[in-house]
């Protein structure tokens, strides 16, 4: 984890580096305490899907618990039988 002042901010080839480099967010601070953070593109949608996926598997669990659930076999035949396969 990358730490930098917001006074570096100012150069943003560095800090653009610094995350293309180490694959991971800068966490750019103000007066010791944390303000925002930088990341590069690629990580950011490598989380943000992998956040999704996490929410679809939450999604799941919660279905299941609440006995939304399908037997599979029940489920393939009547598709079956509807799209005539």
């Amino acid at each position: 984890m990358q730490i930098v002042p917001i006074r570096e901010l100012k150069n943003t080839v560095e800090i653009e580096r610094r995350c293309a480099e180490s694959n991971e967010p800068v966490f750019v601070t103000k007066n010791g305490y944390g303000r925002l953070v930088v990341m590069d593109i690629d990580y950011y949608e490598r989380t943000m899907k992998k956040i999704n996926e996490a929410s679809l598997i939450n999604k799941g669990f919660a279905d299941y618990e609440e006995g939304r659930v399908v037997d599979g076999r029940a489920a393939l035949k009547r598709l079956r039988e509807k799209h005539d396969l």
